[in-house]
């Protein structure tokens, strides 16, 4: 009898556990669900239904060059997984184990169905594994990473099976571009579509080119004008790349390439936090932040849609928000710049933001995503103090932001340095840019009454 492999946010052959397992059984039936019903309000976003059209062609490839195919059904993931193993006579469905709450639940709702095999693979170690001496979960980084790293190497990561035996007759699989996952009316993924190669052999040639950076790492991971980070987040979240495999192409080079390990380590962590709270996307940790006074209304509105269209006057926080619907993608010093000025300086929830990178980032990952707003709004288990406000005219200077602003801000294209990060204040500012939405000072005076009043 066949097996299922079901994949999910594991889109690669190399270093896959269940797939491994699937294979030594007998025959494999790989599929896809595309489920819009367990997530229900956590959906992919549009950014993320375009890589997943472009990541699942690429993963059919691969199998279909090994003998195999992607079989690609549409619904409730128990459901649809009960009734293929109905049909084909599969007896147990494979699979790599997830933590966000909607696949832990649908996760124990198809293990009363069929036999349900999970295995490890998606992170340097399985989220709940690392604990304090009490046996108790982390909720702070640095301790977490201290406990991580004495568990480091991660095992060496496994072979593609040599074989992936086919079954006897494929199930019916419904049509990729049927999903309708690219966007046409517009199609505003002209720019994605020029920046990155979803798919296993893009992760791995993603991989290549920053191994030749890594040990420079610490120094230029702060530059937004340089390509000093890895750009390997889509593809880590997406599952095209294990951090196994990254971690064991990158821990020895040197330099400062251990603050890179910790950024995979930062991913670990987020997974841990969710699993502890399950509802860290739409909650507070800090329960005295329920009571801070948003602003919300027709203002308010009205900020958060300057925000997001890149419109708010502050050079360094509008080259973000563009370079982010552009491509998918946001520098990390700029997605904190960004997040810290919508939070404080604009004293909107971090949740209204925390949405529109889910939709909008490629790499939109539920624990990251959550744990990284919640840090910056002082809100989180282990964050940044909420009193602590980024300056962004500042943080572009000392960052060297002019070639990143001149790219995605067009209409400073021509604006001369130190004017460039600051038009307003240097006299200088182009008529089609607008001026700032609110200056500095006001705005963190507004952020620090509001944080007094839950004091």
């Amino acid at each position: 009898m066949p097996s299922i492999l079901w994949f999910r946010r594991d889109l690669r052959l190399a270093d896959h556990a269940a797939l491994v397992a699937a294979a030594s059984d007998g025959a494999v039936i790989p599929v896809y669900i595309l489920d819009d019903e367990t997530p229900r309000h956590r959906r992919m976003g549009g950014a993320s239904r375009w890589w997943l059209h472009h990541s699942l062609a690429s993963l059919d490839r691969d199998l279909r060059a090994r003998g195999s195919r992607l079989i690609l059904r549409r619904g409730k993931c128990e459901e649809v997984l009960a009734a293929l193993a109905a049909e084909t006579g599969a007896s147990r469905v494979h699979a790599l184990r997830h933590y966000e709450p909607w696949w832990r639940n649908a996760q124990a709702a198809l293990a009363k169905r069929i036999e349900l095999i999970l295995h490890d693979g998606n992170f340097l170690a399985p989220p709940g594994s690392i604990t304090t001496g009490t046996g108790g979960q982390y909720k702070i980084f640095t301790p977490f990473w201290r406990a991580l790293t004495a568990t480091m190497p991660p095992p060496e990561p496994l072979a593609i099976p040599r074989h992936i035996a086919a079954p006897a007759s494929w199930p019916h699989s419904e049509l990729l571009d049927d999903w309708r996952l690219l966007p046409t009316a517009p199609d505003w993924a002209g720019a994605m579509t020029a920046e990155w190669v979803p798919g296993e052999a893009g992760a791995a040639a993603r991989l290549d080119g920053f191994v030749e950076a890594a040990a420079q790492y610490g120094e230029q991971r702060n530059l937004p004008a340089v390509e000093g980070t890895s750009r390997l987040s889509p593809h880590l979240h997406f599952g095209e790349i294990s951090p196994a495999m990254i971690w064991h192409r990158t821990a020895a080079l040197g330099g400062s390439v251990e603050i890179f390990l910790s950024e995979l380590g930062w991913r670990d962590y987020a997974q841990n936090v969710i699993l502890q709270f399950p509802d860290y996307g739409v909650r507070n940790a800090r329960g005295n932040f329920d009571r801070l006074p948003w602003r919300t209304g027709p203002d308010a509105q009205a900020d958060l849609q300057a925000w997001q269209q890149g419109r708010t006057g502050y050079p360094i926080v509008d080259a973000g928000m563009r370079q982010l619907w552009a491509t998918g993608w946001m520098h990390n010093r700029v997605r904190m710049i960004t997040a810290s000025f919508l939070i404080k300086h604009l004293l909107i929830d971090w949740r209204r933001g925390e949405e529109w990178f889910w939709d909008t980032l490629v790499d939109a990952d539920y624990a990251s995503n959550a744990v990284n707003w919640q840090w910056t709004a002082g809100t989180g288990v282990d964050s940044n103090m909420f009193v602590r406000i980024m300056a962004p005219l500042s943080q572009s200077e000392k960052f060297d932001a002019t070639a990143y602003i001149r790219q995605w801000v067009p209409e400073l294209t021509n604006t001369p340095a130190p004017g460039v990060h600051d038009p307003d204040e240097f006299g200088v500012r182009p008529a089609a840019y607008p001026a700032k939405i609110i200056g500095h000072r006001a705005a963190r005076e507004r952020a620090l009454a509001a944080f007094n009043a839950i004091k």
